[in-house]
């Protein structure tokens, strides 16, 4: 394929001489002519593993050039791959100026050019940017229509300084966030001879993946940096804890946790996070990250709440009461403070969970929810249609198929919260439903 790649420097530069290797004709375009002469003259306009040696090939095979022009560029090439930087600005916003920039540079010359053409945005920008900014300015610069002879995608990058050549041919995926066929047969030729999967999403989709990757290893860094502090306080050489901590590959080091969902509760989590809290205040040790899970769960509770009361109140039938499903523990659920929250509010509840029996509750679990909600025995049923009679809102906490086939059936004029994600409720036509995350 013939591209062209707009903005050569980290990301632009590494993709340019990656996809001229590839077998692509690759034209370079910059608005600082010091890099374009550097590449032409077979250099590297940047300094990382690689690309150096690649560029030097490369140009003499005539694999790549580059060129301040944009117009000679997007004439030139079949497809146009925007890299230019989006540094935030003082509200911590990215900048689009040269975004916007380059598009009005494409669309201009795209006015002048028949066929279709294909534009790549490769810059890290917020969730929407592509089909709400990217595409309708695209659209009025050039005068084509997307779809038609203008295809627009969205592509992250993933490269990391010092490793940029090897993430580029070895990822653990290729993001095609795309709204056509045609749009995702251009990525699929593009990256054709990269062994990793290529996953076609939504734009938005592919947009937001580079955030939370992002976002997660900032907080796995912090994580491990906060804990290092606190054990090492004790004597204890914090690497072997985390090294060992990464022996686990069924919950530490996996997808385990990491699917949206409800809050967390049970015996175990709130604890141990308050005794982590505890310990570090008493050795006056600041953790801010640790400090603040509580209070974000505590939260997403009360996201939950206001989900329910921006319906007016009403009868509610709670699914669910124990903090996850198989299990009679209520010892700090998320759900009972969730139940304990709307009879503060006047809201009737009735309770369903099919683990959770009145007269099988003792010890610690029976005095903890005796002590949050007095009586609960009065509201919890054992029988779904008596829970769903004369609710107007329906609470997914956790439901099993018998559950959900029930609420399904006697769906028709109630709203539906779903703190647990059961796509046969969301795929209902006829009904008020709301997910906690989706």
């Amino acid at each position: 394929m013939k591209i062209s790649v707009f903005g050569m420097g980290y990301v632009g530069a590494v993709s340019g001489v990656c996809l001229a290797e590839m077998g692509h004709e690759v034209v370079g375009v910059d608005t600082n002519p010091l890099k374009v002469d550097l590449i032409n003259a077979g250099q590297s306009p940047i300094v990382e593993v690689g690309v150096a040696e690649r560029m030097k090939a490369l140009r003499e095979t005539g694999r790549i050039r580059a060129t301040t022009d944009a117009a000679e560029a997007v004439t030139a090439t079949d497809v146009s791959m925007i890299s230019v930087g989006t540094p935030s600005g003082p509200d911590g916003m990215p900048s689009m100026a040269a975004l916007d920039a380059v598009i009005q540079d494409i669309g201009r010359a795209l006015r002048a050019k028949d066929g279709t053409h294909a534009v790549v945005v490769r810059s890290t920008v917020l969730p929407g940017t592509t089909e709400t900014h990217v595409t309708p300015a695209l659209a009025a610069a050039s005068g084509h229509v997307p779809g038609q002879d203008l295809e627009i995608c969205f592509n992250p990058e993933f490269l990391r300084e010092g490793s940029a050549v090897k993430d580029f041919f070895k990822p653990p995926f290729t993001i095609a966030g795309c709204t056509s066929d045609a749009g995702f047969a251009v990525l699929e030729k593009l990256y054709d001879g990269i062994e990793a999967p290529l996953i076609r999403t939504t734009p938005r989709v592919a947009e937001s993946l580079k955030y939370v990757s992002n976002a997660f290893h900032a907080v796995k860094i912090a994580f491990a940096n906060e804990v290092g502090v606190l054990l090492k306080s004790l004597g204890i050489d914090s690497r072997e804890t985390m090294r060992i901590f990464c022996e686990d590959r069924d919950l530490n080091i996996s997808p385990a946790y990491l699917r949206p969902g409800f809050a967390f509760g049970g015996s175990c989590l709130p604890k141990e996070l308050r005794a982590l809290q505890s310990l570090a205040r008493s050795r006056h040790i600041d953790v801010p990250m640790l400090a603040h899970v509580l209070d974000s769960n505590h939260r997403h509770i009360e996201q939950a709440f206001e989900m329910i009361s921006r319906r007016g109140r009403c009868r509610v039938a709670l699914f669910g009461l124990a903090f996850k499903p198989g299990t009679d523990d209520l010892r700090e659920s998320p759900l009972v403070l969730l139940a304990e929250r709307l009879i503060g509010k006047g809201f009737e509840l009735s309770i369903f969970d099919r683990s959770v029996e009145t007269a099988r509750l003792m010890g610690s679990n029976k005095e903890y929810i005796e002590r949050e909600i007095p009586h609960f025995e009065r509201l919890l049923t054992g029988d779904v249609e008596r829970a769903l009679d004369g609710a107007r809102v329906v609470v997914i906490g956790h439901a099993g198929a018998d559950e959900i086939a029930a609420i399904r059936a006697a769906h028709h004029g109630r709203t539906i919260i779903d703190l647990q994600g059961v796509r046969e409720l969301q795929a209902l036509d006829d009904v008020d439903y709301e997910g906690i995350c989706w």
